[in-house]
């Protein structure tokens, strides 16, 4: 197997007789919070335990210093659970969550994940891209080819020397409409920040360039925002195509994408 470069700590496991160490950084951002090798590590002490491994799981070369160590952070309260030591470190005891997995009620996201959803299960149209919170990055899904990892930068160089324009705006989900040779991209909000949704959808040039219009050449692009939040029952500005209000109606904005108009039509047609 190809080495990591210069600088990475690989995740690597090292059996002795009575110790697995797995080497990986846990450090980032000045704490905590590497993420996803704090899902990484997690998952496979998880499955060491399941297999039957009891003895000791030590976490190496993780970077943390014990002022980095916190009892409510996510990885302790699963080292805890599953016995897990960090190299060199205390780990403290947890102060557990009794409900750790909970419905989200308010997040930006809940909108994107519904249009998203009933798009894929009411039209023939279906995402190329998606970017929901709590979830891992998706791919670019091109018309042709493998699936496209999307760069984070413009340029790495310039972004690494301060210059946070460098910086690609994403969409949280594009959406194909390959009957109507539509790609529409979409940002999702809270219906309070719904300027803001406005403001970012004009970002989205680099993207557009690189990406969906060399792999999409003959496809219209159309930028949207859709909101969850308030209870409000219409909307005003343009740029919104949808709003999925605190009371579960569905508001199509004055020039919503012909297909969310087709899968909100649809849904509702296959419920009454």
């Amino acid at each position: 197997m190809r080495k990591a470069p210069a600088g990475n700590i690989p995740i690597l496991i090292t059996k002795t007789v009575n110790k697995i160490e797995v080497s990986g950084r846990l450090f980032k951002s000045g704490g905590l919070s590497h993420d996803p090798n704090i899902g990484a590590l997690s998952i496979i002490c998880a499955v060491l335990r399941q297999l039957g491994w009891k003895n000791k799981l030590e976490i190496t070369q993780h970077g943390l210093e014990q002022k980095n160590v916190g009892k409510t952070n996510k990885f302790i309260q699963i080292a805890n659970k599953l016995s897990i030591s960090l190299q060199d470190l205390k780990v403290p005891k947890a102060e557990m969550n009794l409900n750790y997995w909970k419905y989200d009620t308010d997040g930006e996201k809940l909108g994107t994940i519904f249009i998203h959803l009933v798009v894929e299960n009411f039209t023939q149209g279906y995402s190329i891209f998606e970017n929901h919170a709590g979830c891992e990055k998706g791919y670019f899904i091109p018309l042709k080819g493998d699936p496209i990892p999307l760069e984070k930068y413009k340029d790495k160089a310039k972004y690494k020397a301060g210059d946070k324009k460098q910086n690609v705006e994403i969409p949280d989900v594009i959406l194909l409409d390959k009957l109507r040779k539509e790609i529409i991209n979409v940002e999702g909000k809270k219906y309070k920040f719904r300027k803001d949704g406005i403001i970012e959808i004009k970002m989205y040039d680099f993207i557009e360039k690189n990406y969906i219009l060399k792999h999409y050449p003959k496809f219209k692009i159309v930028r949207t925002v859709v909101l969850y939040g308030s209870k409000e029952v219409e909307i005003i500005e343009v740029e919104i195509g949808f709003l999925l209000n605190e009371n579960g109606q569905l508001i199509l904005g004055i020039k919503a994408p012909i297909l969310f108009q087709e899968a909100i039509k649809n849904l509702l047609d296959f419920w009454t």
